[in-house]
């Protein structure tokens, strides 16, 4: 079977042991977001603003209980635990959500610029001494490989013909 091409960037770079909030305001750090795991892969999120990212959350409900079982998976934004916690609820979503709000989490890993939070992903590694290291990254977009939408669009005449993502549709 051939690998799926990303735009992924490959590195193996150590990483701090960053504190998020929990939805019950509690630290964490990112050192126990692995759980009894070796691997960690952490979502970027921009957060309840963006729709975009509600839509590859969305999607990532579906899916999180596979990957679950072969690696760890959260997703962390900068909203503030309690309204992570509303939206999260309001969509059903049942991976575990941190919030990096008021850390240098996601501009350190990349993901943000000039205050504005980015999309992607990273990848961890715990190593037998209980560091942490980074050993992948991707941005995400439309027509990336991590939301389906966009490859079913691709086989419309049309494509996408302009459509963008919204957080409720008329039935």
């Amino acid at each position: 079977m051939e690998p799926h091409k990303t735009k992924m960037k490959n590195e193996i770079k150590q990483v701090d042991d960053y504190v998020f909030k929990d939805w019950n305001n509690k630290d964490v750090k990112l050192s126990s977001l692995f759980g009894n795991k070796e691997d960690l892969i952490l979502i970027h999120n921009m957060g309840k603003k963006c729709s975009h990212c509600t839509m590859w959350a969305d999607g990532f409900n579906g899916v999180v209980d596979h990957l679950q079982d072969r690696a760890a998976f959260v997703v962390v934004s900068p909203d503030s635990p309690e309204i992570q916690k509303e939206f999260a609820t309001s969509r059903g979503w049942k991976f575990k959500m941190f919030s990096a709000k008021g850390t240098l989490f996601n501009k350190d890993m990349g993901f943000e610029t000039d205050g504005d939070a980015g999309p992607g992903v990273s990848v961890f590694q715990k190593t037998a001494d209980g560091k942490i290291q980074r050993v992948a990254k991707d941005e995400f977009g439309p027509g990336d490989l991590y939301c389906i939408v966009w490859h079913f669009f691709d086989l419309l005449p049309k494509g996408d013909n302009g459509w963008l993502p919204k957080f409720k549709y008329e039935k």
